[in-house]
């Protein structure tokens, strides 16, 4: 998985297209992401001794990997990743305009 937890990545599919966010949690062995701002879903909690209310909260739900692209700031638009290789480390680069990721 290409994608890592910081990136700001651009939804390209979904009901959520178009919108920008930051990876917030990644999940390589399930190929998900969560990024925020993205994907919201609505949970109804049980009244609690923390929350003697209960109610509704609204979460961020995992998204699919294959969805999501890394943004550039440089161009404005989804990029696809590329590898370089610096002093015997290999680091992360856009495809789009050229700059490191990592």
């Amino acid at each position: 998985m290409k994608i890592k937890k910081g990136d700001k990545v651009i939804v390209i599919a979904g009901a959520d297209k178009g919108k920008i966010g930051t990876v917030q949690r990644a999940f390589p062995k399930l190929n998900k992401v969560i990024v925020d701002g993205v994907h919201t879903v609505t949970k109804h909690q049980k009244p609690t001794q923390k929350n003697p209310d209960g109610g509704r909260i609204e979460l961020y739900a995992p998204i699919d990997v294959s969805n999501v692209a890394i943004y550039d700031e440089k161009k404005k638009k989804a990029t696809r990743v590329g590898y370089t290789f610096e002093n015997g480390k290999k680091i992360r680069v856009s495809k789009v305009s050229g700059t490191k990721l990592d």
